[in-house]
């Protein structure tokens, strides 16, 4: 089979196309003909270090495709049931060997392309706007990056959940596609002096409930600083870089405030979460509730030009790899 495969941490240009043995079957396995391959910041972290992999590896944890085998002791799924999985690791391939405890179903509804976008990003959002912190009707919320794949959807779910977004994003392009998600004020951050003040104008001087910062470094302060009194600052990226180790007496300084740094693994670790949340978002889906935007498709020989493209803020929305 085709794969990408990386020997060596490092920039993008250690994503190489080889020739790989196809994967087995194996006992509560299934081998899948993957149809799409999402790409995620979680797949340069990998790929630089920052999350030691053990070496070689094929990279990408998030897909959707067709059942062609089903190892030993499976019965969930059978031959020919199209799936989806959200950490399985060796995605960026035309064929994976899938856990089966960490497949779920592919609604008729959903293309395979909706399935695979809609999954990692769609639960990571459901978990950290629904549980991380629950976001109730009338509060303020900030979200950075909002024309993400994962910014898109933290913004419509805070929305359907009766809050107001403010939204960062860096081009008028992302502005419009942050609005068309809902967020009430956009803010270029790339057009102010004080991106906290800017925040706290917009909130009669009070701060935000909530941030959802997955920019990292270069947002952590003003992060921070926006947060209204007891606020909540959850760390969900950092795709600007890791931000330093913190002070706790930082957050008694900025008025009691809470910093948390979540994974969405942690919100799926059973079976039964597992199941119940990608439900809840291919449900979303479906019916209308929850827009998937799909902004680029490569096809699998440019995985390298897919992490370029993601690094550089150049994209919008979720980007696959199609084999």
């Amino acid at each position: 089979m085709r794969a990408i495969q990386i020997s060596s941490a490092g920039g993008p240009d250690v994503l190489t196309q080889a020739e790989l043995p196809d994967p087995q079957a194996g006992p509560g396995t299934l081998l899948v003909e993957v149809a799409a391959a999402g790409v995620n910041y979680i797949d340069t972290y990998q790929r630089e270090g920052i999350y030691p992999m053990s070496l070689p590896y094929v990279p990408g944890l998030e897909g959707a495709g067709r059942v062609r085998a089903v190892g030993e002791g499976v019965t969930e799924f059978a031959v020919g049931d199209r799936v989806a999985w959200s950490e399985n690791l060796g995605s960026y391939a035309e064929l994976v060997a899938v856990a089966a405890d960490k497949a779920v179903p592919v609604p008729d509804a959903l293309s395979d392309e909706v399935a695979a976008a809609a999954l990692l990003q769609g639960m990571t959002a459901h978990s950290f706007a629904t549980e991380t912190h629950a976001v109730q009707a009338g509060e303020d919320v900030l979200v950075h990056a909002a024309a993400g794949g994962l910014g898109l959807m933290l913004t419509q779910i805070a929305v359907g959940r009766g809050a107001r977004v403010i939204g960062t994003v860096s081009t008028p392009e992302k502005e419009e596609l942050a609005r068309g998600a809902g967020a009430a004020d956009v803010i270029r951050y790339t057009e102010v002096d004080d991106l906290a003040a800017a925040v706290r104008e917009l909130t009669g001087g009070a701060g935000v409930h909530v941030v959802y910062d997955s920019v990292g470094a270069t947002t952590f302060d003003a992060s921070l600083a926006s947060l209204r009194r007891r606020g909540m600052l959850v760390l969900c990226g950092a795709s600007s870089g890791p931000v330093p180790p913190v002070d706790p007496q930082r957050l008694n300084a900025a008025g009691s405030v809470y910093l948390t740094r979540p994974k969405l693994f942690d919100y799926v670790a059973t079976r039964e979460e597992l199941t119940a949340r990608a439900a809840a978002v291919y449900s979303a889906v479906a019916d209308g509730t929850l827009d998937v935007r799909i902004g680029r498709r490569y096809p699998l020989g440019e995985a390298r030009a897919a992490h370029e493209d993601l690094q550089a803020r150049r994209t919008t929305g979720k980007l696959l790899l199609i084999p």
